[in-house]
């Protein structure tokens, strides 16, 4: 898991840098520091949508991911919970920086296949170029969020430990091409949907949206199952 280890400290290091860049940042270029974050998180999520649409497989499927998905997490009020448990700790803004950086540093190609790839080939190359890209995002997120965003870091090492294990002992077929597709174009709008927010242009309450992540994993457990 050296991949994941390396991987997780880079987010703690580019935390800590950020909240010292911090200190110095003016209250008046914050503004535009959040800007920077949320057309950044708009662009990749747009991208990230763009780039697997032509080869989904089942085009409805993110659809039907998005619409059950809201409304579980809707249900559950995933989102308020979360912002009432960080708000006891920090500032309310700090919520919508770590989910916003959690799904940035999970929801995506690198962070899904990077630890399929250290399990099954002890190939790493996918989770250091994801590290250093993380870096640099976790410094630019820090640098307006503060030291709490360190707490993505623990989060990530979850995430990417849970798939590294379930590759390692036996799952790593499941992570298919055409799998990775589907999560990443419904990954992509969650993503997109948290730069709209930090931009304030709209509430979209992305983590009421998370569940729809779960949605065509279970699509392809019963393909497996049914053998449609």
């Amino acid at each position: 898991m050296i991949g994941t280890i390396v991987n997780t400290c880079t987010i703690a290091t580019g935390a800590v840098v950020g909240s010292i860049l911090k200190k110095g940042i003016k209250p008046q270029y914050q503004d535009s520091l959040f800007n920077a974050m949320g057309f950044a998180a708009t662009a990749l999520g747009i991208n990230a949508v763009v780039s697997h649409m032509p080869d989904s497989q089942y085009p409805v499927l993110f659809i039907v991911s998005l619409a059950i998905g809201s409304l579980l997490g809707s249900v559950i009020d995933l989102d308020a919970k979360f912002q009432k448990l960080v708000s006891k700790y920090a500032s309310a803004g700090l919520g919508q920086g770590l989910s916003s950086a959690c799904l940035l540093y999970c929801i995506g190609t690198l962070s899904i296949l990077g630890p399929v790839m250290s399990a099954l080939y002890g190939d790493h190359t996918y989770l250091f170029t994801n590290a250093t890209l993380d870096l640099v995002t976790s410094t630019v997120f820090a640098s307006t969020y503060g030291i709490g965003m360190i707490l993505a870091a623990p989060i990530l090492f979850a995430w990417q430990g849970s798939i590294y294990l379930l590759a390692y002992y036996g799952a790593g077929s499941f992570f298919s091409d055409s799998l990775m597709c589907e999560l990443s174009i419904v990954g992509g709008i969650l993503i997109a949907s948290s730069g709209l927010s930090i931009l304030k242009i709209k509430d979209c309450k992305t983590l009421n949206m998370l569940p729809a992540l779960l949605v065509p994993i279970l699509f392809f457990v019963v393909k497996g199952i049914v053998g449609f």
